[in-house]
C-alpha cells in the first residue's frame, strides 16, 4: 500500500522532519485492513515537541530502512512487539546496572554494611533478571557470587 496516508509514507515523513521516536500504542492501532490510511491523532507528530511522553518508544532501526520494511500484518506487528519487548527489557536492564553500581560504590566506600545491605536487595534483581531473560542465568549467578566474595572479605 503506498496511499498518501500508508505506514511507509508516514514513516518517510516523520524520518525526513528528524523525528525518531513515535507513540507506541499510536503503531499499534494501525490496522491496514480496516482502512486505507496510517489515521493517527496529530500528536503522534509532534509527540508534544518531542517531549517524549511515557508511552513512547524508539522507531527500530529495521523500521528507518524503509526498503527492509514489513509488508505483511503480522510482519508489522512483530516489529511493534519487538520495540515494546526492547523498550521493557532495556528498563530491566538499568534497573539491574543500578543495583550493582550501588554495591560496588558501598564496596570503594569501604562500608560493610552498606555493601551487605546493597548486595540484600541486588541479589533478587539479577536473579529476577536472569528468570525474565535479560541476563543468562549463570551469567547472573557469577555476578552474585563475586560480588558477594568482595563484601565477605571486606574489613569489619
Amino acid at each position: 500500500m503506498s496511499g498518501p496516508g500508508s505506514f511507509s509514507v508516514i514513516l518517510s515523513h516523520l524520518l525526513a522532519t528528524g523525528i525518531k521516536y513515535v507513540d507506541a500504542y499510536a503503531l499499534s492501532d494501525y490496522n491496514p485492513k480496516n482502512s486505507g490510511s496510517f489515521n493517527l491523532p496529530f500528536s503522534f507528530f509532534t509527540m508534544e515537541a518531542q517531549g517524549l511522553p511515557q508511552r513512547s518508544c524508539a522507531v527500530p532501526e529495521e523500521a528507518q530502512r524503509l526498503d527492509i520494511m514489513a509488508n505483511t500484518s503480522s510482519a508489522r506487528k512483530a516489529v511493534r512487539k519487538i520495540a515494546a519487548r526492547t523498550r521493557v527489557n532495556k528498563a530491566r536492564r538499568s534497573r539491574v546496572r543500578t543495583f550493582l553500581r550501588r554495591v560496588e560504590e558501598a564496596i570503594a566506600a569501604g562500608d560493610r554494611k552498606t555493601a551487605a545491605d546493597a548486595l540484600r536487595a541486588a541479589q533478587p534483581e539479577i536473579q529476577r533478571a536472569a528468570t525474565r531473560g535479560v541476563l543468562h542465568r549463570r551469567t547472573a549467578s557469577r555476578k552474585v557470587s563475586r560480588l558477594s566474595r568482595r563484601v565477605n572479605s571486606m574489613d569489619a
